[in-house]
C-alpha cells in the first residue's frame, strides 16, 4: 500500500511575539510526527517557526513565496516556491492543503482562511486574533490543533 501524505497549510503573521512563535514551532513538530508536508507562506514569523519545527521533527516542509526571489525563503524549507504573486499566493496555500491551522494572525491570515473555508477545508486555530468565525474551530493547545486537524482530514 502507497504511505499517504497529509498536507498541512500553518498561517499567521510574519512578525509575532515569541509566545505566538514558540505555538507554531509545536504545531510544525507534531505535524511532522504525523506524517504531515507542511505548507506555509514561507517567510519569517509563525512560518518560518512552524517550518523549523517540522523540519526538527523530520517531517516535510514547503514555502509559497509571495515575490519573485527563492532567497526571501526561510532557511527552515525544503521547498521554496517563488510566486511574484504578493497576497494572491494566499489562494494556493489554500488550495494545496488538506487542511489549515492558523496560529495567531491579523489580516493576511484572516484572508488565508477565509479562502480555506471558501474552498471547503477544514481550518483549526490556536491562539487565533479573530474569534467567532463561522466554521473554525478552536483549540487550546499545538497538540489538539494537530490531532483535530488530522480527524478532519480523515473524515474528508
Amino acid at each position: 500500500m502507497e504511505k499517504r501524505f497529509w498536507y498541512v497549510a500553518v498561517v499567521g503573521s510574519a512578525s509575532c511575539p515569541p509566545e505566538i512563535e514558540a505555538l507554531a514551532y509545536r504545531v510544525g513538530h507534531e505535524i511532522a510526527r504525523r506524517q504531515g508536508i507542511l505548507i506555509c507562506g514561507g517567510r519569517g514569523g509563525v512560518m518560518a517557526a512552524a517550518a523549523r519545527g517540522a523540519r526538527e521533527g523530520g517531517g516535510g516542509t514547503v514555502g509559497i513565496l509571495p515575490g519573485p526571489d527563492r532567497s526571501e525563503a526561510n532557511p527552515h524549507l525544503q521547498v521554496a516556491l517563488p510566486t511574484g504573486l504578493g497576497d494572491a499566493r494566499n489562494a494556493i496555500i489554500a488550495c494545496a492543503a488538506d487542511v489549515m491551522i492558523a496560529v495567531g494572525g491579523g489580516y493576511g491570515t484572516l484572508s488565508e482562511v477565509a479562502l480555506a473555508l471558501k474552498k471547503g477545508k477544514p481550518v483549526v486555530t490556536l491562539a487565533f486574533s479573530f474569534p467567532g468565525v463561522p466554521g473554525v474551530m478552536a483549540t487550546e493547545s499545538p497538540v489538539a490543533a494537530v490531532e483535530l486537524a488530522l480527524k478532519l482530514v480523515a473524515r474528508s
